[in-house]
């Protein structure tokens, strides 16, 4: 077609770029070096084999990252060639597989999982017929190798690939190997798999493409389909747009080349960005990588300087820290949960001074100290001549008191079911009305709740509204006892004597390691509150600046010999233990489905994840 074609192809072969010529027919007149590389049409890949085809009985292995796709349409049927009939394999399945070709004298080797559950790497290492063989898919570094015997054949992927190596089923050997520009050679698994014969690699034979029509080398993609329309007539051309070509990312400029006015074909300039989109992508997962951290360490920062009045360092704490940070960036209902003395109170403040209502009012209500017949009046105030006694001017109630901040309900479960529905109202519609008033009353602010109680026991029993229930338990905080902590002792001890020496105004104490020692040693059944009461006693009694045992209560320390034995425990240990056991192994059996264990256990969704978390069960 061209005066002079090998001084076109010299040229055509000095470029940067990739440059492809098609004739009006579609069939390749010019591709360059440069092309050849971008498509992985070199024949010198690997240590070289012989053409061939697959017969029956060679070991085939199959490797892909993504079954059906940049494998030439694979499908789970297909895998029948290796003997592999599994109905539970779907198309987008990472696989890795053994098996005899079109014979079932050996049973298959493989292994799947779906493509959300990958994780950095996905490996299959087995002895196939006194072979080992080692498949190796990495996620991370974007490479799929398949290691027979110590001959390795790895291939680079950008979105997907399906690997495969044949061994020979008579001398063991390995005859055939998967390697870059596959599609272009017709030589997908899929195609290999139904009896088409591969090439040969190495010095045993060279792949030329020149005088073959352009979709035998290249899928019948939109951009190769616009190539072949310009040079048959077509009017399109554009300059450095993305396209995938085999699904290789590049930048492609389109021409149509005529002569004194007949269209003779089209030129196609491709460059590869298939680098330039690697190394953006780990830029742009580096930069995420540093956000996340620098996020990570400013929550850290936050929650101990936001929260530093709740001592401790033992992961129990920090992750009730953690979640009270999120806590206060939320305007959720909280109840936080936990025996007496754990620092519910305290939390509960500190939430509120971490949040945007710190410069607004936080109202402390202890439902149990309270009377029954003052608590609705107390919280919900009332109208003049509400009731015997009542102010002539009537009263605003605490709720109203709270208003544009926060009104924390300690002890809730102690609240009768009267006032549990007017409780309800509130947290439902933001509005109430006084005692013995008629006019609806709105009111903007946030509801933290407490309870040492065991809510849903309580509602078993009847003694708290299922419905307000779900409407408190929105966010939950659990406090561990002091018993599950002990290594936080330490520095609640360090934490609580000064403050105590202070109080008292007295020289600062301190405490020796034997008592210390015996501190660690007891159960707390009363927690932080105990511990506290038990310093105090003890700065009290010692005459000089160091605790000693004998300062400590006679008990502290020291089990009991039947409670050394364990020979009783509460029946609620028990039944916490039954319970943690049972969901437990209702896991177990589902294999992780939280779905399936929830229904098994005819359990609520709050109540099982709030156990979850109770029992500490990952």
């Amino acid at each position: 077609m061209f005066e002079n074609e090998s001084y076109i192809k010299q040229f055509a072969d000095m470029m940067t770029e990739g440059f492809i010529f098609i004739d009006y027919k579609g069939k390749i007149q010019i591709y360059n070096k440069k092309a050849k590389e971008i498509f992985g049409i070199v024949h010198n890949q690997g240590i070289g084999h012989d053409a061939g085809k697959i017969n029956p009985k060679d070991i085939v292995i199959i490797a892909d990252n993504c079954l059906g796709k940049d494998d030439g349409g694979l499908t789970p049927k297909d895998l029948n060639y290796i003997g592999i009939d599994d109905s539970d394999i779907n198309l987008r399945d990472v696989f890795a597989g053994i098996g005899l070709y079109k014979s079932k004298d050996v049973l298959p080797v493989y292994k799947y999982q779906k493509s959300e559950n990958n994780k950095d790497i996905f490996v299959l290492d087995t002895i196939f017929q006194n072979i080992a063989i080692r498949i190796q898919i990495n996620f991370l570094m974007k490479f799929i190798e398949i290691t027979v015997e110590n001959q390795s054949f790895k291939m680079n992927y950008i979105n997907a690939v399906g690997h495969m190596v044949v061994i020979d089923g008579d001398t063991k050997k390995v005859k055939f190997y998967q390697a870059g520009g596959y599609t272009a050679r017709g030589e997908s698994i899929t195609e290999l798999l139904s009896g088409k014969s591969f090439r040969g690699k190495g010095k045993y034979e060279e792949f030329d493409v020149i005088g073959k029509d352009i979709f035998e080398i290249h899928e019948f993609g939109d951009t190769i389909k616009e190539f072949y329309q310009v040079a048959k007539g077509k009017n399109i051309s554009y300059k450095d747009k993305f396209t995938e070509i085999n699904g290789f990312p590049t930048l492609c400029t389109l021409l149509p080349v005529s002569i004194e006015g007949k269209r003779v074909g089209a030129a196609l300039k491709v460059e590869d960005i298939s680098i330039l989109k690697k190394v953006t992508k780990e830029r742009d997962e580096a930069l995420l990588h540093i956000k996340q951290m620098e996020r990570m360490l400013k929550e850290e920062k936050n929650t101990q300087d936001l929260f530093s009045e709740i001592l401790g360092e033992s992961e129990e704490i920090k992750n009730v820290k953690k979640l009270a940070y999120k806590a206060s960036k939320s305007n959720s209902t909280l109840l936080l949960l936990g025996e007496s003395g754990t620092g519910k109170s305290l939390l509960a403040r500190a939430i509120h001074n971490a949040s945007k209502y710190k410069d607004k009012p936080f109202i402390h209500v202890n439902c149990g100290a309270i009377p029954e017949e003052l608590l609705e009046s107390e919280l919900f105030g009332y109208e003049r001549g509400a009731f015997t006694g009542a102010r002539s001017q009537g009263k605003e109630g605490l709720f109203e008191a709270a208003s544009k901040g926060t009104i924390f309900l300690d002890e809730i479960a102690e609240m009768s079911l009267h006032l549990q529905v007017k409780l309800l109202q509130v947290l439902q519609n933001k509005t109430f009305f006084r005692l013995g008033g008629t006019k609806e009353i709105s009111v903007d602010v946030r509801i933290i709740a407490a309870t040492n109680k065991d809510l849903e026991e309580e509602m078993l029993k009847g003694r708290f509204r299922e419905d307000l229930y779900y409407r408190v338990n929105v966010f939950p905080i659990w406090l561990p006892p002091l018993r599950e902590r002990k290594q936080d002792i330490y520095s609640l001890t360090n934490a609580i004597l000064p403050r105590i020496c202070k109080r008292m105004g007295i020289e600062e104490k301190n405490i020796s390691g034997e008592a210390l020692y015996r501190l660690m040693k007891h159960d707390w059944p009363g927690n932080i509150r105990e511990l506290e009461n038990v310093l105090e006693r003890a700065v009290n009694i010692a005459e000089g600046n160091t605790i000693q045992v004998y300062h400590l209560p006679f008990k502290i320390g020291i089990k009991k010999v039947e409670e050394s034995r364990e020979i009783i425990k509460p029946l609620k240990e028990y039944v916490q233990k039954a319970e943690k056991n049972a969901i437990k192994e209702a896991l177990k059996y589902y294999q992780n489905d939280r779905a399936k264990a929830m229904k098994a256990l005819k359990i609520g969704k709050t109540s099982f994840y709030e156990k979850l978390k109770k029992y500490k069960i990952k």
